[in-house]
């Protein structure tokens, strides 16, 4: 079993994981540069025996923790961006910079990563082996992950690493995973149709591309139904349609863009030929030509079957039967610790901060301006975390 004051010890720092969570949503930071949020956790955990690791191409850090006696190696994951999005939550430390606010819950990973930091920094003398915080920049699209790897901030790699992310409409303390795929991979496409413009009363001496861009919208979805099995997931949007400048003039050309998300490598690469395919054969039934651009995103964020057992056991140590809860399939988001997962057996888990005895179905989601964290949650995921490396370190995977 775990240590039994494991949570104790969480909550009784419950008011430093609030005021880092309070301090680091007021002034969020996007991308790849989040230097004042590093200086607030740094600041935080001055007083703690870890070595610094920091450099390359983002303000990313890492923070070791070398137990009292050698032994297996593990990594626990916050990342530290926020969105360009206008809050309107109303609260007391509600973001000081227009256009920019903590809306995916990234602020209070790093703080309950900084809270297990403290927890596990305690226990070092009974601890046999290391620990990484990995405080990471640039999760919202810019591979934050992919670039401190690249960088050498986790070298050497770790046997296992785990992360968690909140759900603001999840029931209040839940923990959720499930092994395998967890979340999808998410990548981007534009496409560019060519055709030949001219008057509207006259379409018989243009090539015009709007009918050619409506039937390759329709197209694509039915190459997504008809090609892919739907207990394997793939989904294909398109989300803009650009084209045209007057009621009476048809255009030359129309551009279509938007995402894919998969659940295997295997389906990530084969709708990226088929959406070519498609789109060629498309374009051309209409005299049209057609060019498309593609942008990889995050791979499929894979959980380790035995990581998810282990978070599963931790949880109902330290919370009681029916903290967990098994997900039944993957969430078609995408996740840039799938980076690290790539590289290391692991898992992400969720946790419910919806407020308690609220219905949490009602409650705004992630990426909403008006989501609301109950952070008297905040503690259940610093001592999960926590919990998952100490188990890590006694005993591995069995």
């Amino acid at each position: 079993m775990l240590h039994p004051d494991l949570l104790d010890s969480a909550r009784s720092i419950a008011d430093r994981i609030v005021t880092l969570r309070r301090a680091i949503h007021a002034e969020p930071e996007l991308g790849l540069e989040t230097p004042r949020t590093l200086a607030k956790v740094k600041a935080a955990l001055a007083h703690l025996p870890l070595e610094w690791k920091e450099g390359g191409a983002t303000t990313g850090a890492v923070a070791t923790l070398e137990g009292a006696k050698p032994g297996r190696r593990v990594l626990l994951r916050g990342d530290m961006d926020a969105l360009p999005m206008t809050e309107e939550t109303g609260l007391d430390f509600a973001s000081t910079i227009p256009g920019r606010m903590h809306a995916c819950g990234h602020d209070t990973h790093t703080a309950m990563l900084a809270g297990a930091a403290e927890i596990l920094c305690a226990r070092r003398d009974e601890l046999a082996g290391e620990v990484q915080f990995m405080f990471q920049p640039g999760e919202e699209g810019f591979h934050g992950a992919r670039h401190m790897l690249d960088d050498g901030l986790i070298d050497p790699l770790p046997e296992a690493a785990f992360a968690l992310h909140i759900m603001p409409n999840a029931k209040h303390g839940a923990i959720a995973g499930r092994a395998g795929a967890m979340m999808a991979s998410a990548d981007e496409f534009d496409i560019t149709i060519e055709g030949k413009g001219g008057h509207a009363s006259m379409p018989h001496d243009t090539l015009d591309p709007v009918p050619g861009a409506a039937a390759l919208v329709l197209a694509l979805q039915a190459m997504v139904t008809r090609r892919f099995a739907v207990a394997d997931a793939v989904v294909v949007t398109v989300t803009t349609m650009q084209c045209g400048t007057a009621h009476n003039v048809i255009p030359d050309r129309v551009r279509l863009a938007g995402t894919i998300r998969t659940l295997s490598k295997h389906h990530r690469e084969k709708v990226h030929g088929l959406i070519e395919e498609v789109m060629n054969h498309t374009a051309a039934a209409y005299g049209l030509t057609a060019a498309l651009k593609l942008r990889h995103g995050f791979p499929v964020t894979v959980n380790d079957a035995q990581a998810i057992g282990l978070a599963r056991t931790v949880t109902g140590e330290l919370f009681g039967e029916g903290a967990w809860v098994e997900m039944s399939a993957p969430i078609m988001g995408a996740e840039d610790f799938s980076y690290v997962l790539e590289k290391v057996p692991g898992a992400m888990v969720f946790l419910g901060v919806a407020k308690e005895g609220d219905d949490w179905r009602s409650c705004c989601a992630i990426h909403s301006t008006r989501m609301m964290v109950d952070e008297a949650a905040l503690p259940r995921g610093a001592a999960l975390l926590a919990g998952c490396a100490v188990r890590f370190l006694e005993r591995g995977f069995d």
